[in-house]
């Protein structure tokens, strides 16, 4: 089924505008090649299904899964149930595991959560308590002067201690994650976009298109499949494009969709500093949209710091579907970092910090409005049969992702 379908890929250059578009029957679609896209088509191949993975993008992981902090984080912040603890500290437990077993760069180096100040000693507190709650184990609160001890450079009063957070190289997570699931029959074309779809009897019908036609595209003239995809099971893993594309899903009914929000962040990497000055991973109190501008390091031993919180307006679901947003990192910015480090790292010096990165998170919440949880529908939610969304996977989504795939291979498989 998939070798036929994938000579009419093939064929889709060679289309003309006026022939109908073929249609081909296939088993799983997922749609997204990020990290969790990935994870999802690795773990439905595992269970024997025939996956197809496409990505608009000339390879995987463009877009959020390579601009973000490659923290594998514990578990700490999150809501007691909700599906953001219960999917990190499980997807920790599964990507340490994977990890170890294929050789996938990564180190559990511990982080230090800090309280700069006498009256942030309470939020600590709280974080202290909902991580237990969360089942992370070794969790401990330490004195300013022990959290000093052991990082000399950091200032702070209090610290919370988290020996389970570590680091992980994504990039060879996702290249072992591809490698694998190809070896059990998946098949990933890249270059080729979702244009949208539509609900045929007990079917969805996926519109695709290279995505070279869209390059010109005026956002308005209606878009032309060249292959219509009639999947058994389709999995909306399109990251920050999620909500937009599935707007172009006639058969759902848009009251499903939540509204998004777009939080950029910026990174700046330590330059001219010989030996880094920490060896955990640092953060700060979380803030509104973020956990901070905190400190991550690479396994080369590499200092950054971010990301920040830049509320972006202005991306409507043309440009969302089109995958165009802003990566730039203006230089200036820094002189916002500067306080921000300073509070835990007083002897940051001037000049020091280089723009490195940025990166955008796909958030189901704005400006101080409640953190929004991961959103998961399938047909019990939405109605549509063989139709999964995932939506708003934001941090943790790199941690949590194989514990995703778990999920969504037990729910939805039929």
């Amino acid at each position: 089924m998939l070798k036929r379908t994938l000579k009419s890929l093939r064929r889709m250059s060679t289309t003309t505008a006026a022939a109908p578009a073929a249609k081909e029957k296939v088993d799983c679609v997922v749609i997204g090649a990020g990290v969790v896209g990935i994870a999802v088509a690795r773990e439905l191949a595992l269970k024997g299904r025939e996956v197809l993975v496409l990505d608009s993008g000339p390879t995987f992981g463009t877009g959020t899964s390579s601009r973000n902090s490659e923290v594998i984080h514990a578990g700490i912040y999150y809501p007691l149930n909700s599906l953001k603890a219960i999917f990190c500290v499980r997807g920790r437990e599964l990507l340490y595991k994977y990890c170890s077993e294929h050789e996938v760069p990564h180190k559990q180096i511990g982080k230090l959560i800090v309280a700069t100040r006498p009256l942030e000693i309470p939020k600590l507190n709280d974080l202290m308590k909902r991580g237990t709650a969360n089942g992370v184990q070794g969790l401990r609160m330490l004195e300013g002067f022990e959290a000093m001890k052991m990082e000399p450079e950091l200032q702070c009063v209090k610290a919370l201690l988290s020996p389970a957070s570590g680091i992980v190289d994504s990039h060879s997570l996702m290249l072992s994650l591809v490698g694998e699931a190809e070896n059990h029959g998946t098949t990933f074309s890249n270059n080729t976009s979702v244009i949208g779809g539509h609900l045929e009897g007990n079917c969805m019908n996926v519109y695709i298109s290279e995505s070279k036609n869209l390059r010109n595209w005026d956002g308005v003239s209606p878009l032309q499949p060249e292959l219509t995809l009639i999947p058994k099971l389709v999995v909306n893993s399109a990251g920050l494009s999620a909500p937009a594309l599935v707007k172009r899903f006639t058969g759902l009914d848009n009251v499903f969709i939540p509204p998004a929000y777009y939080a950029r962040g910026c990174y700046f990497s330590l330059a001219n500093t010989k030996v880094a000055p920490f060896k955990h991973l640092i953060y700060p109190i979380p803030e509104d949209g973020g956990l901070g501008v905190h400190v991550t390091l690479d396994l080369d031993g590499q200092i950054k710091f971010g990301p920040d919180v830049e509320w972006t307006d202005g991306i409507d679901d043309t440009l969302s579907f089109l995958n165009r947003f802003d990566y730039s990192v203006n230089a200036n910015r820094a002189e916002r970092f500067y306080p921000e480090i300073r509070k835990y790292y007083p002897d940051l010096r001037d000049g020091s910090l280089q723009p490195s990165y940025a990166g955008i998170r796909p958030k189901l919440s704005g400006p101080r409005q409640s953190p929004f949880d991961f959103v998961i529908q399938g047909e019990d939610t939405h109605g549509v049969p063989g139709l999964v969304n995932l939506f708003g996977i934001e941090s943790p989504g790199l941690t949590s992702s194989m514990a995703i795939a778990e999920y969504v291979a037990a729910k939805f498989l039929r």
